[in-house]
């Protein structure tokens, strides 16, 4: 099989994915536009040979709808030679447009493809796409349905983590994303969004709460509580796990993952390609895989993945230098280190999605780059990204400098 590298990585900052966002009023495909042109511009690419542009996007409905990879293409003036695709495996998406790519440039097919993903959530609602998982009995039932965050409490019920427990982690998330911030470990590869006239109308990522303390947190109410007592589904997560005589709800706005907007992009490609158009590799993709994992806890597909990967790969954990795994809610990780016995030091360094948020379909191409730009700044070798997934999956990747 071809070696396959990753080249670049860009991404856009993540807004507010409210009507007062900054990048409310940037369609989805423009966002997406941004980072094909970030990403084109930066390398000098000739566009006419791009074998493929491939992105995640959740909910492809409205204006994320339509192939949205090819209208960022038409939006950002490549080649029409340029072909494109969108892809959609819930919040995985972003990182499964990067491996869908590696598996084409692994085969031979292809020489070079962008890959990443969009999501504009103050535009385009978390759901609005619909479908069975959602809304039809004969799928509800098997596949043990409830919203996203009453698993995370019975994860965080199951495996002992406190209020105060996802609280510290979440107020952590929050100090390292400011830290690296205010360092500059993000500005090699944050584009800003300008609008026509070239003004900047976001350069940082706006989701933030820096000043958070586990005292504001405090006083934040449990948000999935109702759902759960009142909508029936702590009844569903106990028949799927009945040794939880009752569900401890412990998450809430303030260690869950932000609602935001934004796009990112990442280059990848055989050497051959690289070398037709002088770039020079930054990363190997090394191994990646997907699972299904327990529906009803749902969100503990990291840990399934990640041992699915090692093992495929003969690699160990004292291979990984870092870890990054997509904040969805804070139980998610500390259930993934508390099964790796991970040190805190060694995962998501730089916070993640509970202060920077998580645009559904572009976070998993994000937090690749994010791990890659901080294995060079530290001058490590090997990192595993990962992410949950809703009705009970998991995606993983490992890269390593080259």
């Amino acid at each position: 099989m071809t070696e396959v590298y990753i080249y670049d990585h860009v991404r856009t900052p993540r807004g507010r994915g409210k009507k007062d966002g900054s990048l409310h009023e940037v369609p989805s495909v423009r966002l997406a536009a941004k980072t094909l042109e970030a990403i084109r511009d930066r390398n000098g690419l000739d566009t006419s040979t791009i074998d493929d542009i491939i992105m995640g996007c959740v909910d492809p409905v409205m204006d994320a709808g339509a192939v949205i990879p090819k209208a960022a293409a038409f939006e950002a003036g490549y080649s029409t030679r340029a072909p494109g695709m969108q892809i959609s495996r819930f919040c995985a998406s972003g990182l499964d447009a990067v491996n869908f790519a590696a598996g084409k440039v692994a085969a031979g097919s292809d020489e070079i493809v962008i890959a990443g993903g969009v999501e504009s959530m103050s535009r385009v609602g978390m759901g609005m796409s619909g479908g069975a998982w959602y809304m039809d009995p004969s799928v509800n039932f098997p596949g043990y349905f409830m919203p996203q965050g009453v698993s995370a409490d019975l994860i965080a019920t199951k495996y002992g983590f406190s209020r105060d427990d996802v609280d510290a982690y979440a107020v952590e998330s929050q100090k390292r994303a400011a830290h690296a911030w205010a360092n500059g470990y993000f500005s090699k590869s944050v584009i800003p969004v300008k609008d026509q006239n070239g003004l900047t109308i976001l350069d940082r990522d706006e989701h933030m709460r820096p000043e958070t303390n586990m005292q504001s947190l405090a006083s934040l109410n449990p948000s999935f509580q109702m759902p759960g007592e009142m909508g029936g589904f702590e009844a569903v997560g106990i028949q799927a796990h009945p040794e939880v005589e009752r569900i401890t709800y412990v998450h809430h706005a303030g260690n869950s993952s932000g609602i935001v907007d934004g796009a990112a992009a990442v280059l990848v490609g055989s050497k051959a390609g690289g070398e037709t158009m002088g770039l020079k590799p930054r990363a190997r993709i090394r191994a990646f895989t997907n699972i299904g994992s327990d529906p009803a806890l749902m969100l503990t597909g990291p840990v399934d993945v990640t041992e699915k990967l090692l093992k495929k790969t003969g690699m160990s954990l004292k291979d990984i230098d870092l870890f990054e795994l997509n904040e969805a809610f804070a139980a998610v990780v500390l259930r993934y280190c508390q099964a790796f016995e991970i040190e805190h030091d060694k995962i998501n360094v730089n916070g993640g999605a509970i202060a920077m948020g998580h645009p559904l379909g572009a976070t998993g191409a994000m937090i690749l780059g994010t791990v890659l730009d901080e294995l060079e700044r530290r001058d490590l070798n090997t990192a595993l990204v990962t992410l949950c997934i809703g009705a009970g999956m998991g995606t993983a990747t490992v890269i390593e400098r080259v």
